[in-house]
């Protein structure tokens, strides 16, 4: 029997994978679908995409899809009649990465989760699949240009902090349950107006769309396919571009450019710069923003005291580890933000 999971050693993958000339495309998907058996679809569908060559990690729940993958160019057609094949995923959008070279993910994983987006809502009236309306690149330049239109960015705080369409609210959070008592709060005045949310893909504005349907809210409009979609066809149309910076992506990228407008600061010195990286201290691994002068003098860590860390024999680091305290013990993601008079943590 095949296995329906991969068990090679991830240096071992990432190795190979770097060392090819495979050449790939990296892409995302979801569908809300209300699947009767999370287990059996797994297997199935691991079956289907390990077949063609497919890395990526893949959640599958209850409320149906979700997935951030690469393909083998060469598969590609057989990729696309694999997802043919499960009647739900037949004609999906693939929403294509903008910057890519095919190398962001080393192995297939398809999990299982309660939920493919966590929202911490336990309402049994409340349909995934109830969603707004959805909107192309032109109607959403259109619907936003009117005054009686509010843009919410249902992304977190550290994806808004690098990119963002304009004049977008951008709500101060770090997870996507976070934002929806928030974004309501936030709303409330705005009832009888256009409501307009966006995210990265899609998947995260449209639940949010059911959702603040589900709450009362009337005039609820989602971007169809987020901000990689929407950034291919203003491009494609040759319309005005109306997010500025860069869009985060949770892949190894770290992000992909929209426009060429720098918005946010490197958190050690405070010059423009857009780079999110995780701090090579392994026992820290905080996400933030540095700019490539600062991560040669950190030695790519968050502070000093992780840079001192990391210089120590890998024994002492262990034994250290669980008893000192780095930035990414204390502080959510992107929140870190250095002494830059140099006596940080």
């Amino acid at each position: 029997m095949k296995r329906l999971h991969n068990r090679v050693d991830r240096r071992v993958l990432k190795e190979r994978l770097l060392n090819t000339d495979e050449k790939r495309t990296t892409l995302s998907f979801y569908q809300y679908y209300h699947l009767p058996n999370p287990q059996i679809f797994r297997d199935h569908f691991y079956l289907l995409l390990d077949e063609c060559g497919v890395l990526g990690r893949i959640y599958v729940a209850e409320e149906g899809v979700n997935g951030q993958i690469s393909v083998p160019d060469s598969r590609f057609e057989d990729f696309k009649k694999a997802m043919s094949e499960v009647l739900f995923l037949r004609d999906i959008r693939l929403n294509i990465a903008i910057e890519d070279d095919g190398k962001s993910f080393i192995k297939l994983n398809i999990k299982i989760r309660p939920k493919i987006v966590a929202d911490g809502l336990d309402d049994k009236s409340f349909d995934v699949t109830n969603k707004g309306i959805h909107v192309n690149a032109k109607e959403f330049n259109e619907l936003t240009s009117r005054n009686d239109t509010v843009v919410v960015d249902m992304r977190n705080h550290y994806e808004s902090e690098v990119g963002h369409f304009k004049n977008a609210i951008t709500p101060d959070v770090e997870t996507f349950r976070e934002s929806l008592p928030i974004v309501e709060d936030i709303l409330d005045e705005h009832r009888q107006k256009n409501i307009v949310m966006y995210c990265t893909g899609g998947i995260r504005c449209e639940k949010a769309s059911a959702y603040f349907k589900h709450r009362g809210f009337e005039k609820v409009y989602q971007l169809d396919g987020g901000i990689i979609e929407y950034a291919r066809q203003a491009k494609e149309q040759g319309i005005e571009n109306k997010f500025v910076g860069k869009n985060f992506v949770f892949d190894d990228r770290m992000g992909e450019r929209i426009s060429e407008e720098v918005i946010s600061k490197c958190h050690q010195c405070g010059n423009p710069s857009d780079r999110h990286v995780n701090c090579a201290n392994d026992a820290c691994h905080i996400l933030f923003i540095q700019c490539t002068e600062c991560a040669p003098k950190k030695e790519d860590c968050c502070s000093t005291k992780c840079k001192e860390f990391n210089r120590l024999p890998e024994d002492e680091r262990k034994m250290l580890k669980g008893t000192t305290e780095f930035n990414g013990t204390k502080f959510g993601k992107g929140r870190y933000k250095a002494n830059r008079k140099g006596n940080d943590l």
